[in-house]
This record gives C-alpha cells, structure tokens and sequence, in this order.
C-alpha cells in the first residue's frame, strides 16, 4: 500500500485507474476500475478495513469512511457492504464506498464519472435551477433540483449544508463543468429495496409508510422501496372532498394493501380498512321506518346524499323531493350542510344502501291531507250536497217566483 502511494505522489496524482491497474499487475478480467462488488468485512483494523470479494481474494478500505459523528465504527465484522474498485498493488486491491475529499479524489473524478462510483459532496449553496455542490473537496459541481431526492421538498434550502453522496452524470471541461444526481444513488437503492419488499409484502397485510404527494384522486405513500397509492374513497369511511384536510405531507400512515400488481409496478392501500366500519352500527341504530335527522352531504341530479352518521350516507331520490312538485335539480328545495328530517324507507345492507324520504312539517302534512280530502268529496259522484245547499236552492227559486 505504501508503495502504491508512493507511486502516485511521484506522478503528481495524475494516474487514472485505469493506468494504475494496468501498473498493478493485476489479473485480466477479474475486477475494472469502478466495479461495484458486495463483500463481507473480515477484518477491522485501527486505521483499515479488509474485505473478502471472493475467489481467496481480499481487499481493503480505509476506515474512515465507516466512522459516524461521534467517531464510532458503523459496521462490523462479518457485515456485507457494497463497495467500488479503485486499483491494486502486489495483490492489495484498493476498494472505496465512495470518492470523498483530497488531492487524490480530485484524480479520480473523471474516472468516477465514467464508472459510476459515488462521490461524496456538501451542499454549498442554492443557485439558479438547483444546488451548488462541493465534490473532492473544493471541486465544484451542479445538482438540478429534480436530482437532489426522489420526492421534491417544500423548502429547498433544507437541503443546504447537508454532506451527500451524489452520482456524476456529466462530466466535461476537464472538471469545469460537473453536473451530480443525488437521486440516481436513492433510485439504485430503491430498486433494491422492492425487490426485498417483493418476496415478503402480501395483500391484506399492515404496512407503514411516508405520505410523499396528494392529488385530488388519492394520496401517495413511500414505502421504503415502493410508491403506493391509497385512493380517495379508502381514505376514510366517510366523503372526503378534500384530502389535505384529513392527511399531510411528511405525515407517518398505517394501512392495509389492497393490492399488488408488480407487472404494472402500483399497489393500492386502504387507510379506512384499519378504522371501525360504521356499517356494523346501521342494524341496530337505524331500524327501517325510524326518522333521524341529517345533514345534507352532497348533492347530485338524481338526488340528495345525506350523512346520518360519519360514514354512512343515505339517498333521498329527486321523485321524493318538491313535495308533489317536480323539480329539475336537489339544489332547487336543497343545500350542502343542510339539516333535514328523514324517514328510513329501506336498507340494502349487501350493497351499503340507504333509501331516504324527507319528513315534512307534521302540520303542513295535516293541511294537505286534509285538503285533498276535500276536493275528493267535493268531486264525489251522485253527492246530494249539504242541507243548507238544499235550502239555499229553495229560498231562491221563491224569490224568483
């Protein structure tokens, strides 16, 4: 190893790794410069970490790139990592996690672009259309906003002063013009991530998720790996006119997977499926016959929703509405938020169907009664008439005499 440092200090640092592995003497086909390969750490020494890449072959790292902010070592023996190669010297082949900061990183830029390995970086700065990144220590590059995560944050400027690790996507001028992607890095893990989540989710179960976007027709949850979706109607039980009322962005969510379709890459969630189902209470709370009063949920051209209980809607069709009137629309007798007196007509329990009819004012319908029952009288055939009818045609056809 020291031989090899040696080495790159008499060439000023400019060897590429491709040049130090033709130097090395390397075997032919075995490992490329910027191979990422998983190995398992044998080894963990005061100031290296050696690795088995297989085929009686070991490698090292330098430990410093495990250690976490209060110094400690984030790994340990017999633990997998994945890991790039850089070079190899008399059978000691370098390996990094990523390209961090020094004269040496700035050398191997080019080559981290071309194969691919990570580069540590620290957010600078916000600039027009993105981030100014610090890479290889004082090299600077571009992160375009789309590229920083995988969901876009409300307050870019969280992102300032964060130390990332970014992939290199354009890389020209000799280092004058780098463009970096922190996404690429998070979709690669990602992808890894689903194909875990492949062989253990299962419809029906309970999972946990992040909510990362809302719609008007749903809300986006990350799992860790997937993106799922819950629908607008398996938010709650009740009628949900507009989602941000009920979920935030950012918000921890518990539901269950209504379904997996890996060939078209959706899975659908239920947030109410984990709530009590108000259903289970109309049997024995809303007896067909019984009045209640509701309030006015929604209106359509068919007819009026009204909520009797959070979660359970009733229909008062247009043919019941207008009190003998015809009425082209619910709105003409009706309005949203509206109380209102109800009479349970018929419940189809299979189907959560609730057939209302509204229930007037009881004086009102007495009236009417009573004055339909008039004119039916009134209009009756073969009716002799009242006794002061009768008197009143005698008394006139006197005077007419």
């Amino acid at each position: 190893m020291e031989e090899m440092n040696q080495k790159m200090e008499e060439d000023g640092g400019e060897k590429s790794f491709a040049e130090l592995l033709d130097e090395s003497g390397m075997e032919q086909g075995w490992l490329k410069p910027g191979q990422r390969v998983e190995a398992m750490i044998v080894k963990i020494t005061p100031e290296w970490i050696f690795i088995d890449v297989g085929g009686k072959h070991e490698g090292y790292l330098d430990r410093r790139e495990f250690l976490d902010a209060e110094g400690g070592v984030t790994v340990k023996e017999g633990e997998t990592i994945r890991a790039y190669f850089l070079s190899s010297q008399h059978n000691e082949k370098l390996f990094t996690t990523k390209v961090s900061s020094g004269d040496a990183s700035r050398t191997f830029l080019a080559d981290a672009a071309h194969s691919g390995i990570p580069v540590e970086g620290l957010v600078e700065k916000e600039v027009k259309g993105g981030f100014e990144i610090k890479v290889a220590g004082d090299t600077r590059g571009f992160c375009p906003f789309s590229q920083m995560g995988l969901f876009r944050v409300a307050t870019p400027a969280d992102w300032i002063g964060k130390r990332l690790n970014f992939r290199i996507i354009e890389y020209g001028e000799r280092g004058r013009n780098i463009v970096v992607s922190h996404r690429a890095l998070l979709e690669e893990e990602r992808i890894k991530q689903k194909e875990v989540l492949k062989e253990t989710l299962r419809e029906g179960m309970m999972v946990k998720g992040t909510v990362v976007s809302l719609q008007k027709f749903g809300a986006f949850v990350d799992l860790g790996g997937v993106q799922a979706l819950i629908p607008i109607s398996e938010i709650a039980w009740e009628h949900v006119g507009d989602i941000a009322d009920l979920l935030t962005l950012g918000q921890e969510v518990e539901a269950a997977i209504l379904k997996l379709d890996w060939e078209q890459d959706r899975v659908s969630l239920s947030l109410r499926s984990s709530l009590p189902d108000p259903w289970e209470r109309v049997e024995a709370e809303f007896p067909e016959g019984s009045s209640f009063t509701g309030t006015v949920a929604r209106l359509t051209k068919f007819g009026a929703f009204v909520t009797l209980i959070p979660g359970v809607d009733g229909l008062i069709h247009i043919s019941k509405l207008g009190r003998g009137k015809r009425i082209t629309h619910p709105s003409e007798v009706l309005t949203d938020g509206q109380k209102v007196q109800v009479k349970i007509e018929k419940i189809d329990r299979a189907a959560k169907r609730i057939s209302l009819v509204p229930v007037g004012d009881a004086e009102e319908e007495k009236a009417e009664e009573l004055e339909d029952f008039q004119q039916y009288v009134g209009k009756a055939p073969g009716s002799f008439g009242s006794l002061g009818d009768a008197l009143q045609k005698k008394l006139g056809a006197k005077v007419r005499n």
